[in-house]
């Protein structure tokens, strides 16, 4: 027999303990819309500033407007509810100018502005976005040039022609060169480019020509960027007054912002009257904000099919 040989067995080493691992704090990624509590006291404190800053005036505005005669104005702390409110500056305001046949000749130079915007900024939009054709980008250009241009830069040019058309010293010459915008016009280009191209190619297949695709297609989708521009256009032409200044002479053509400057004048130690004017110009403008504020913040983020 062979002598056996007495071979030891290789030790076994036990694994090495592994080490447990390190938990990393990851950066957890913040749900979309949530803040710190920091972060919400932050935004409140800013909100509350740009309140002050632009809802500030108006209320002052408002409570001198209410305020009577005895009752003073300039005190040392100020003031923001009247003691005694009255309506008799307003009164005195309607017995000083007349105050309705100027808000008819600012409504009158308003509803052109807006329907001239609202028809020509919208057909103009449209074909730039939807149709092709020679010189587009060129016209497209053109739009975007005259933003640069302030408005006194081209006022001289528009009184001659307005002279020349026999239009001086009436609305329609006032409400003419602010019946179209350039900005409408590249809003409209914008809200219009924004659409599937599907849908216009549908339309053409179904036999629809331009003005059909405009009126039955893409229009509807764009409702809230022409509420856009319908406030925008009657703000302007509410609130102008250089313009009419210029163009206006005879007293019963006057807007409402040009008559009102008739009580800084006469009635300039009167600062009662001057802001029950100043609310009267502002009415208007609110029930205009109020009617289409709806689609004035859907306009904003106005793209898509809607529906």
């Amino acid at each position: 027999m062979s002598p056996v040989t007495d071979q030891k067995a290789p030790a076994v080493v036990p694994p090495a303990p592994v080490p447990p691992e390190k938990k990393t704090r990851r950066r957890q990624s913040k749900v979309f819309g949530s803040v710190t509590r920091r972060e919400l006291v932050l935004r409140y404190v800013l909100l509350i500033f740009v309140l002050l800053i632009s809802i500030g005036p108006f209320l002052w505005q408002l409570s001198t407007s209410l305020k009577s005669t005895g009752e003073d104005i300039y005190t040392r702390i100020p003031q923001l509810w009247p003691s005694e409110p009255t309506l008799d500056n307003y009164t005195r305001v309607m017995d000083a100018i007349p105050v309705l046949s100027f808000i008819g000749n600012s409504l009158f130079v308003a509803a052109l502005a807006v329907a001239g915007n609202v028809v020509f900024s919208t057909l103009a939009g449209f074909a730039l976005a939807r149709l092709r054709f020679r010189g587009r980008k060129i016209a497209l250009g053109l739009f975007l040039a005259t933003l640069i241009l302030p408005g006194e830069a081209t006022i001289i040019a528009n009184f001659v022609t307005i002279r020349n058309l026999n239009l001086a010293d009436t609305l329609l010459g006032v409400a003419l060169p602010g019946m179209i915008a350039a900005l409408n016009v590249l809003l409209m280009y914008n809200a219009f480019r924004q659409l599937p191209g599907e849908i216009d190619e549908a339309a053409v297949i179904d036999g629809a020509n331009a003005l059909q695709r405009f009126w039955s297609v893409s229009l509807p989708s764009v409702r809230g960027t022409v509420a856009v521009i319908a406030i925008f256009s009657f703000i302007g032409a509410w609130d102008d007054f250089l313009w009419p200044l210029i163009v206006l002479t005879s007293p019963d053509q006057f807007t409402l912002t040009i008559g009102l400057q008739y009580l800084s004048g006469t009635f300039a130690n009167d600062q009662r009257m001057i802001a029950a004017g100043s609310m009267i110009a502002f009415i208007p403008i609110a029930i205009v904000f109020a009617t289409l504020q709806r689609h004035f913040f859907k306009g904003i983020e106005e793209g898509g099919v809607k529906g």
